[in-house]
């Protein structure tokens, strides 16, 4: 089973292609079409240049709303 995350809808939201995404993050459209997919987790930094592109929190994108705080 994949991980999910925010990243596809909030893209769509934004109206811009996983190329464009990709541009603006410094990687490969590839690379975008993973991270949506779950197949692939993000490095810290990657995940801090999707959530500024994309207007939002990491925490938004990739948080799991399920998991207790310890």
């Amino acid at each position: 089973m994949s991980g999910t995350n925010n990243v596809r809808a909030h893209r769509k939201e934004a109206r811009i292609t996983q190329a464009e995404l990709g541009k603006i993050c410094g990687v490969s459209r590839q690379s975008i079409v993973s991270v949506e997919g779950g197949d692939y987790a993000p490095s810290v930094y990657l995940a801090l240049r999707l959530a500024r592109a994309l207007d939002t929190t990491v925490e938004t994108l990739f948080g799991n709303e399920g998991e207790a705080e310890s």
